[in-house]
């Protein structure tokens, strides 16, 4: 996700609902170099806020090898509040 709202949104909104996900939601702040995401398209989903990129799991490896500093947890969404 593009934004820190949108990233709110889905941990705070879906994940908390999702069994899957432990109902345990994170926002997390980390930056990629730009040479690896030029790779791939930005999409968006539902309104012009709603912007992420669609990386597939296959480049996992790649994705982690381009993070650029640390992973900051920015927030922590629980289900129940």
């Amino acid at each position: 996700m593009l934004s820190e709202s949108y990233a709110t949104q889905i941990a705070r909104d879906w994940n908390t609902r999702d069994e899957a996900s432990g109902f345990v939601g994170y926002v997390l702040r980390f930056r990629l170099r730009i040479e690896f995401l030029r790779n791939y398209e930005i999409h968006t989903v539902g309104n012009s806020q709603h912007q992420e990129y669609w990386i597939p799991a296959a480049d996992l490896e790649r994705f982690n090898e381009n993070i650029v500093g640390i992973i900051e947890v920015v927030s922590e969404y629980r289900r129940g509040g």
